[in-house]
């Protein structure tokens, strides 16, 4: 795949995945701010239906005591100063008269201190009352008979007991005190009953707060916070001008829980959603970049294994070509060099081959690795006796330091022997001038630890990340100045941690590369 085209698709699924996640957080949010304005309504709908439940059945009683104190004859009704204005004007062509009336009456009561606790022997209301009333009436229903006074009394003048019960009501309200109007039992049971309706089913406090203080009507654990979100309020018994000195506040400790667990199901199951979306991304990204890189990686080893083989290929053509030659195939001299040189090139090959196929078997773990109880120092100089000869046909030499005293591991002689060859190899190819190699044992605790250090080019830091990955080699660009597939290191890792063992490497551009093996060692 293009990796412009990679790039993009990446792109566009990354802003995908960044859009469903705002849009689930953008739905969430929407769904909490609506049950939030849904719980504010029925809250505020209950307080509102608490305030006039109470005031309602305050009046109603009222009016009913003091009906019952007239019918008794205690309350004394005094009734003087009437001022009756009537105007009225005929209208000839629709045989109709309109009549106004305005009426001022002055009314004195005296009710009896029987009903009201405000520390008063009786109370005295006086007030001004001023009735006002346009009518029209057909002028047929007026026979001579009947005067104008008559007439008006049935239009239905207003009678002053209402007005009176209204206006003593309002009266006693102001001068009773609030904790004798209304008790903490009555509104905590229309409260309750109200908020259970709409499902609110949640702890609460509240007050009655007369101009700002608190009145005795409250429960033991409200306490006002005027920056507190959870706290509602309503005006509480209003008088005569429509206004309120007392407010019902209500606190809901738990009101942010109680909006959450409505939505709790639909959240948990959107978070649940977003992680699968979430993680099938990464995954499938994590995928994709690393198809994308074994792809890479396999371009790199077929062009490293295609000059591995381009030269034995060639060698072994032009050996053939020579030995077909007429004057070269009675040369038996020649003929046996150039035979010799095939069957070198063919078992270079070979080992090629075997590499690839060591490491297939690795990984499907069909290697049968036994292991034996070896001496690791011999081993490190068995291995250098492998490579020595190409060292000193470089000019480079190998130090060796064995300063392990006790050195018995549970290893595979000829894997482990292959290990160290490995290892060697790369520090070789590695050096571009005379290869300077030293090799160290030493003991770390209940371990030995191999040392092979070079004096090479080194390593990046990624390289060092990814060096014992498989096909992994670090890019040169199109030059193949050292020769390999990528398989060497990683079939070192891959038999050094079959012995229970670790491998790491320390490398610094242009300064060279250690290598560390570390191994249990056996009693």
């Amino acid at each position: 795949m293009n990796k412009r085209i990679f790039l993009v698709l990446v792109v566009l699924m990354s802003c995908s995945l960044i859009g469903i996640i705002l849009v689930q957080a953008y739905y969430i949010n929407n769904s909490i701010q609506n049950s939030e304005n849904q719980f504010n309504f029925n809250v505020k709908k209950a307080l509102s239906y608490v305030s006039k439940t109470i005031e309602n059945e305050e009046r109603s009683d009222h009016y009913y005591k003091i009906s019952e104190l007239i019918k008794e004859g205690k309350t004394k009704l005094d009734s003087n100063a009437i001022l009756n204005f009537y105007i009225k004007q005929d209208n000839p062509n629709s045989n109709q008269s309109i009549i106004y009336r305005n009426g001022i009456l002055e009314e004195n009561f005296k009710v009896s201190s029987s009903l009201f606790d405000i520390g008063l022997d009786s109370l005295n209301v006086k007030r001004i009352l001023s009735e006002r009333e346009t009518k029209i009436v057909e002028n047929s229903t007026l026979d001579g008979t009947q005067n104008l006074t008559s007439m008006l009394s049935e239009i239905g003048v207003t009678t002053v007991n209402e007005f009176f019960l209204e206006t003593s009501y309002l009266d006693y309200a102001f001068r009773k005190p609030i904790h004798k109007r209304v008790n903490t039992d009555q509104v905590e049971r229309l409260l309750a009953l109200k908020l259970i309706e709409d499902d609110i089913n949640i702890g609460y406090e509240f007050a009655i707060y007369s101009n700002g203080l608190a009145t005795k009507v409250k429960t033991e654990n409200f306490h006002l916070d005027q920056n507190k979100a959870s706290t509602f309020s309503v005006p509480f018994f209003f008088n005569e001008n429509d206004d309120s000195n007392y407010r019902l506040l209500v606190n809901f400790p738990e009101r942010k829980k109680f909006i959450l667990s409505s939505v709790l199901t639909m959240l948990i199951l959107s978070i649940i959603f977003t992680l699968i979306i979430i993680i099938a991304y990464s995954s499938a990204l994590y995928q994709l970049i690393k198809q994308r890189q074994i792809s890479e990686i396999k371009t790199d080893f077929i062009n490293n294994m295609t000059h591995e083989f381009k030269t034995p290929i060639a060698t072994i053509n032009l050996a053939l070509d020579s030995i077909r030659n007429p004057k070269v195939i009675d040369d038996k001299e020649k003929v046996l060099r150039y035979l010799g040189m095939i069957k070198e090139e063919n078992k270079r090959m070979h080992a090629q081959v075997e590499n690839v196929l060591r490491i297939s078997k690795l990984e499907k773990n069909e290697l049968n690795i036994s292991k034996e109880r070896v001496e690791l120092n011999d081993l490190v100089e068995d291995a250098i006796t492998h490579v020595e000869l190409i060292v000193e046909d470089r000019g480079g030499h190998i130090e060796t330091h064995l300063n392990a005293e006790k050195s018995s591991v549970l290893a595979n002689e000829t894997h482990f022997t292959n290990v160290l060859v490995n290892v060697l190899d790369n520090a070789i190819k590695y050096s571009p001038e005379q290869p300077k190699i030293i090799v160290t044992t030493e003991l770390a605790g209940n371990n030995i630890l191999v040392h092979i250090k070079d004096h090479g080019s080194g390593m990046s830091k990624v390289a060092q990340k990814r060096v014992f990955e498989k096909f992994y080699r670090e890019h040169t660009g199109n030059i193949h100045n050292v020769k390999g597939h990528g398989l060497g290191l990683a079939y070192v890792k891959r038999i050094v941690e079959d012995h229970h063992g670790h491998i790491s490497v320390e490398s610094e551009k242009e300064k060279g590369s250690t290598f560390t093996i570390k191994l249990p060692l056996i009693s």
